[in-house]
């Protein structure tokens, strides 16, 4: 009785699992499905699930278009700066906090930790101020630079309680044979928090690559516009026939660094999730 119990539950967990998994795909699938369909397709009243004849046209057309391609570059351009910038700072950052004692250490990390409560959209109109002093609107500086200087409270957390759980002994030794902290940085601890990296890494370049608010008030240049806002321009509110297929195109090419990223990543966030679960 016991067995066919233990067989039944494992039967209902597949079935529930499959289900989830299949509720979680249907938007991806939607997506490359429209991406496929014909305009006359994707704007008919009934739900058309496949289409009926499948083209590439969307594809080649949005291939042909300028404004696409150097929207796609833009976004490669900034989201790499920002990502490699907000990385090392948040690193270093978390590093202070976690390996070196300094007056008032505590106090800091904890005003650090309130930053959290604080909404992003209070901080719009006097970060735009700012911004606009320093003569940095219409350019990607509002959107780079800040991130050079350890932005991200949570993902300082985060480090800061991997960097934590490292043996203090090992920074005393490395001390002993001459080295600073710079070499222990670099040298003994960021190799050892590798899986807390790639989880911040992945977490910030989803978060860059998708942002749509911060380039949307901060460029202001068609020229200087990344993917998700000009993915958001090719919907005509005005217009009772919308591309779909291009907006669909569009989207399912923004999509696929994110899962390039991902599969790269997947390796070092299973490994940070077992070193959390064996450590808990």
């Amino acid at each position: 009785m016991g067995t066919a119990w233990h067989i039944i539950k494992r039967i209902m967990l597949y079935i529930f699992l499959t289900g989830a998994t299949v509720v979680m795909c249907f938007p991806l699938f939607w997506m490359i499905s429209s991406s496929l369909k014909t305009l006359q397709e994707t704007n008919s009243p009934g739900i058309l699930l496949v289409p009926t004849h499948p083209t590439l046209a969307a594809y080649i057309e949005i291939f042909q278009n300028s404004d696409f391609l150097r929207a796609y570059f833009n976004s490669v351009f900034y989201t790499t700066l920002a990502l490699i910038g907000t990385l090392f700072s948040v690193a270093v950052v978390a590093y202070a906090f976690s390996r070196i004692k300094w007056p008032g250490r505590n106090i800091v990390f904890f005003l650090m930790l309130s930053t959290m409560m604080i909404p992003s959209q209070a901080l719009l109109v006097p970060q735009y101020v700012f911004f606009n002093k320093l003569h940095w609107i219409g350019s990607f500086n509002p959107i780079v630079i800040p991130g050079f200087f350890a932005g991200g409270a949570a993902m300082i957390f985060l480090l800061r309680q991997s960097m934590t759980q490292i043996p203090i002994e090992l920074d005393e030794s490395a001390f002993m044979d001459g080295a600073n902290h710079l070499q222990i940085f670099w040298e003994i601890i960021l190799p050892l928090v590798k899986a807390p990296l790639a989880i911040v890494a992945t977490f910030l370049f989803v978060g860059l690559w998708n942002s749509l608010l911060a380039p949307l008030i901060y460029l202001q240049t068609v020229s200087l516009y990344t993917l998700p806002v000009y993915v958001s321009t090719l919907y005509n509110i005005n217009s009772s026939v919308q591309p779909w297929p291009t907006i669909m195109t569009a989207a399912v090419l923004t999509t696929v660094p994110l899962m390039i990223v991902f599969f790269i990543a997947q390796r070092y966030i299973l490994e940070g999730v077992v070193i959390s679960g064996l450590k808990g």
